[in-house]
């Protein structure tokens, strides 16, 4: 993207109240938060893959539910096979070291087997996928291989420029006022990226907020709050959009 590497920033964050509705299995070895719709929109299902924190986040899980909510099957794997980062990680975190284990070659894989059996077990025609943080890069590697047919992102991290380039579908990008990962320089050049591709696109900036802010914003904040809650709509727009 044109979006820098995760740092300090992406660990960060205020824990959300609340109790997830979701439940957790394990298919094919690999643990999944899945968020089930009362009534659910046929042949579509969404992937969400998450942040650094991981799928057991009570916040990344209570935005798994609101995406059922709003009539979305969604499931949330554990990308980084039970190794997610600590909230608020303490200073002597070796954050390069772990870096080093979650690379593409091992990640993607998890992200491809969930869109197969969205496809193949849940029966979806259609599958959209939200990327927060670290989980952005594979929103957009996956429209790239059209594993994915419409993403949505908030505050990218680790999005390679050429990457960008190559989707081949509709994106959507939620981006923080002061983000060191997606600042503006970033920000202008996937705005002149996508211009380029030819894809629908479309980036909201929200002011006062950083990096993180669409899964750990301060709820008792009201700029923190709106921004969270308006990136969230955002993402549903964008689904009920080009997805249905």
């Amino acid at each position: 993207m044109a979006s820098h590497a995760p740092a300090q920033c992406c660990t960060v964050g205020v824990k959300h109240e609340g109790t997830p509705t979701g439940k957790l299995d394990t298919i094919e070895g690999v643990e999944v938060y899945i968020a089930r719709p009362q009534d659910p929109h046929p042949s579509i299902a969404l992937l969400l893959i998450t942040d650094v924190i991981g799928h057991r986040f009570n916040n990344a899980q209570l935005i798994a539910d609101q995406y059922a909510a709003n009539g979305y099957l969604t499931y949330m794997p554990d990308v980084f096979f039970g190794d997610a980062v600590p909230l608020n990680r303490p200073a002597d975190f070796a954050v390069d070291d772990w870096k080093k284990g979650h690379t593409v070659e091992r990640t993607e894989p998890v992200v491809k087997k969930f869109v197969k059996h969205l496809r193949e077990v849940e029966g979806a025609k259609r599958v959209g996928a939200m990327g927060y943080c670290f989980g952005a890069k594979y929103v957009v590697r996956g429209l790239g291989s059209r594993d994915v047919d419409v993403g949505y992102v908030a505050h990218p991290s680790f999005v390679d420029a050429d990457e960008l380039k190559q989707i081949k579908g509709p994106l959507s990008i939620a981006a923080a006022e002061t983000d060191r990962i997606f600042p503006p320089p970033k920000r202008h050049e996937s705005e002149e990226i996508l211009q380029e591709v030819g894809q629908p696109y479309q980036m909201n900036l929200y002011s006062g907020v950083e990096h993180g802010f669409a899964v750990r914003g301060a709820i008792d904040n009201k700029v923190s709050k709106f921004a969270k809650e308006a990136a969230f709509l955002q993402a549903v727009s964008w689904f009920d959009a080009w997805l249905k």
